[in-house]
């Protein structure tokens, strides 16, 4: 936990910088159990707790934005056992943590492919959206079955079957097509666990984007990492390409 005078500071970066999204990559979650002597689904479930630390520290910086990347359309080549155990922990973490989520007004949404996914779990993840959509507070977005490249097939798909002339497609086109049409792109990305690649994650999102990178797992990340982060992002000039 950080102070009320830290916390202060914090929200007044965040005010000043204009920081309004914040995108990660939640990497770390099976080295930080390999390293604890632990099963991999331990490092998941911590990676859970850390997610809800996050979101509330968001909540309480003034950040409006938070997307979070928790599977991706690789990760379908993992140990068949662990697939099935990451579908089962987004469906119970859900159905556990949708009345606080709704009583704190977070609105959840979902980008990615989700028709690849079981009908009872597309179900939980449906009804979670219907029930928080007129919040007020964070916008979560969970990227599921989430792919950049994928999201831009779609996206291609979509426009095309619009009828849409080719001489007039522009950078607002294609945006608009995408799972984040609805909310501003990010302004930083934040990866745990010190891996310095994007890993097909919001490609055209990410254009502008700060970026930050962190050796901490996963699993330890708290309020006080990313108060770390807004405080680099900070002292950060953006330039976009100007």
């Amino acid at each position: 936990m950080i102070t009320e005078t830290q916390n202060s500071t914090v929200a007044d970066m965040v005010k000043s910088t204009n920081l309004q999204h914040v995108a990660i990559i939640m990497d770390g979650n099976r080295r930080w159990a390999k390293e604890k002597n632990l099963p991999s689904a331990i490092g998941h479930k911590k990676g859970v707790d850390a997610l809800k630390t996050t979101l509330k520290a968001c909540h309480k910086f003034g950040i409006k934005y938070l997307t979070v990347y928790a599977f991706s359309t690789e990760n379908w080549n993992r140990k068949p056992e662990e697939v099935n155990f990451l579908m089962d922990l987004l469906a119970n973490t859900i159905k556990n943590e949708l009345a606080e989520l709704n009583e704190n007004q977070v609105v959840i949404n979902f980008i990615g492919d989700l028709t690849k996914l079981n009908p009872k779990l597309q179900a939980i993840l449906q009804n979670a959206v219907e029930v928080t959509k007129n919040n007020t507070g964070v916008r979560l977005q969970i990227a599921f079955n989430y792919g950049a490249r994928d999201e831009l097939v779609h996206a291609v798909k979509k426009i095309i079957k619009s009828n849409v002339d080719a001489d007039s497609i522009t950078e607002d086109t294609i945006a608009k097509a995408l799972y984040t049409s609805d909310i501003p792109d990010p302004d930083l990305l934040i990866r745990t666990g010190g891996e310095m690649r994007v890993s097909n994650y919001l490609l055209w999102q990410i254009a502008y984007s700060e970026f930050y990178v962190t050796k901490q797992f996963w699993p330890d990340f708290n309020e006080q990492s990313l108060a770390e982060a807004v405080m680099e992002f900070n002292h950060r000039q953006r330039r976009y390409g100007a």
